[in-house]
């Protein structure tokens, strides 16, 4: 306890003492005053006492006030001017009135009357958007910041050391990635033992190469599978170099005349490795479901990038697996109560011919199957073949509407997608949460957004069309088939259309798929009659094809007027037909629909991934056909876009 406050505790006790004294010497004075005169005596002399006592308690509380004063003033400024905390103090126009030495040493020596913004891009934003806490950025240090608004005061705390150990420990986390030789198994069959030997040799030494440039642990688990260890930093380094390992081993075997390329699957963000191993193999399935030739990187949150993907896909289906997937789809359709079928809004050729030849599965295993499709949003271009279908009694009772659809599904309904795997593209999304047990059908390349959890999965971008797809199907369904003619026509329709009458993305399968087709009474005229367009729509693409010209290596960009509206399919045929002319490898048409959402279509020879290219649109399709949709975007403003996402691939390593 301090000694003043001893002193003031005892001075409180000796007056205590002396009232009581004075008392009792009162009373024995009224008996002996001789004894009274003593004891007036003695309180005079400890009254004298006190009254030293308390002047020298007042001197000295006087004394440690003003050295406690002097202390605190002092340590507030030894505070302010030696702590490591910057300080500083700002006026209404953001400019610094004052800042600690502290502020001066590590940030500028020069900061007085400057504006904040010139310090620091950060701390102006931050004054701007109100914030008070946050970490930003100054020159190469990191300082956590508390800002006074109504003092217009800002607190600077360097938490530099914290940052750079965050960032270690980030860089630092493991990741897994799978690779797989594309079309090892097929390309190799017929090779001698020799020269598949020298082979995998080159193949192995640059993948080892490239392993060991980039610090990482690479081990061959089985003849045309490899498994990568690394951290997050050698990621890094190899996705700045956008995954050249790609283009090396596509040009180290193409010197072979072997197509082998890459498909690698890269799971991080995970601190478990079991998990790590789940997102690679994700990843891979995902790489490989879009062509092949190119890696994709999933993360915990579901997020995916993707490099690569700049050679067309080759034909890797085997009839093997044609025929199991016939089979199974078989098993399910027996096990389930009711069938339905469904295709992407404003369905296509392509999407109803697919629907038409699944309900024939569900027909010749003896089930009832439902095609859903809306009436009031239908391609233009399959107007005729619903036209037809009208007319056919016993097919146009197969068809319903979304409503009645969601009026009769039941716990034990089975739903399948065709011509699309994006929940958000099919016809009613609703059916996809009420529906347990969906299969998907599909030959575009996989995208990022999916079906949630189907039960059966068939998806080969290898593919013409999903109308090919299920022809396959039907061929290996194990009763007798007897088609109709129209929806034999239906599916050849389908194919033609998506292979612009087998002029593109056409193998031995699709020849294999029509002429099965057409031996099953598809008819070829009658395929004629449904594909005529109008005069109308032939004007209205010409106008588009007029508004053509040429944006760079080769690229055309034609667009609509922002008053004209076009059909999807307008929009479509007017990229196709540019393609057909001199000089241009690819071609993009923008125009706005009647639903006021801006359309693109892309179309290429193969010299340019227009996927790529609409992917960074939102969009999606093959190498050689994609499109995306633009919402609340004026035509000029979906150019600008588009030049920006061209500029991108082609500058940016075509990632």
């Amino acid at each position: 306890m301090p000694k003043f406050l001893m002193k003031r505790w005892h001075g409180y006790h000796v007056i205590t003492l002396f009232v009581v004294a004075l008392l009792l010497v009162g009373i024995v004075t009224w008996y002996q005053w001789q004894i009274g005169l003593i004891g007036f005596f003695t309180l005079g002399v400890l009254a004298f006492y006190s009254i030293q006592a308390r002047i020298y308690f007042e001197r000295d509380l006087e004394e440690y006030i003003l050295t406690l004063s002097y202390r605190v003033t002092k340590a507030g400024e030894e505070a302010i001017t030696k702590m490591p905390i910057g300080i500083i103090l700002y006026n209404d126009e953001k400019k610094i009135e004052w800042a600690n030495p502290y502020v001066m040493s590590v940030i500028s020596s020069e900061v007085m009357g400057k504006d904040i913004k010139d310090i620091s891009k950060g701390l102006i934003t931050l004054l701007e958007d109100d914030e008070d806490d946050d970490t930003i950025q100054i020159g190469e240090l990191f300082f956590h910041v508390s800002i006074e608004q109504n003092e217009r005061l800002i607190y600077l705390l360097d938490v530099t050391e914290n940052e750079e150990t965050k960032v270690l420990y980030e860089e630092a986390q493991t990741v897994v990635a799978l690779i797989f030789l594309d079309n090892y198994d097929e390309v190799t069959q017929g090779m001698e033992d020799q020269v598949r030997s020298r082979l995998m040799s080159q193949v192995t030494l640059a993948l080892n190469n490239w392993a060991n440039e980039n610090q990482i642990f690479l081990r061959r688990t089985a003849s045309d599978r490899f498994i990568a260890v690394m951290n997050v930093k050698a990621l890094q380094a190899i996705e700045k170099s956008r995954f050249d390992i790609l283009d090396e081993i596509r040009e180290l075997t193409g010197k072979e005349k072997v197509p082998i390329t890459l498909s690698v699957g890269v799971g991080t963000g995970e601190d478990s490795l079991r998990e790590l191993g789940v997102l690679a193999q994700s990843s891979l399935d995902l790489a490989l479901g879009r062509g092949g030739d190119q890696v994709a990187i999933k993360k915990k949150n579901g997020k995916v990038t993707f490099y690569g993907g700049k050679s067309n896909a080759l034909e890797k289906r085997t009839r093997v697996r044609a025929r199991v997937i016939s089979h199974a789809l078989r098993d399910f359709v027996l096990e389930s109560e009711k069938v339905f079928i469904m295709g992407h809004k404003n369905p296509d050729m392509d999407a109803i011919g697919a629907a038409i030849g699944v309900q024939k599965i569900a027909e010749v295993n003896d089930k009832e199957a439902a095609i859903i499709l809306d009436q009031h949003d239908i391609n233009h271009d399959v107007q005729k073949l619903m036209e037809e279908v009208e007319n056919h009694d016993d097919l146009w009772s197969k068809f319903i509407t979304p409503v009645e659809a969601l009026e009769e599904v039941t716990p034990e309904t089975l739903l399948i997608i065709v011509d699309t795997h994006k929940p958000s593209f099919v016809i009613e999304p609703k059916l996809l949460e009420q529906v347990e047990r969906i299969v998907v059908l599909d030959h575009h390349r996989r995208g990022e957004d999916f079906i949630h959890d189907p039960v059966l999965v068939y998806m080969e971008p290898y593919a013409s069309s999903t109308a090919e797809l299920v022809t396959e199907l039907l061929e290996y369904q194990p009763k007798t088939l007897k088609m109709d003619r129209l929806e034999a026509t239906a599916l050849l329709a389908g194919i033609i259309v998506d292979t612009k009458s087998f002029a593109v993305r056409t193998g031995a399968r699709t020849f294999d798929a029509a002429s099965f087709l057409r031996s099953n009474g598809a008819d070829t005229t009658l395929v004629q009659k449904l594909l005529k367009e109008d005069l109308d729509h032939y004007i209205k693409r010409a106008k588009l094809i007029e508004s053509a010209d040429y944006y760079r290596y080769g690229v055309a960009i034609a667009t609509a007027k922002e008053d004209e509206t076009c059909s999807q399919i307008i929009i479509a045929q007017a990229a196709d037909t540019l393609l057909t002319m001199k000089d241009i490898v690819a071609s993009f048409v923008i125009s706005k629909r009647k639903d006021g959402i801006v359309s693109i279509s892309a179309r290429s020879l193969g010299e340019i991934n227009v996927q790529l290219i609409m992917e960074r649109l939102n969009g999606g399709g093959h190498l050689s056909n994609a499109a995306t949709q633009l919402e609340e975007v004026s035509i000029e403003e979906a150019k600008e876009q588009l030049k920006d996402a061209i500029d991108d691939y082609l500058e940016g390593g075509k990632s």
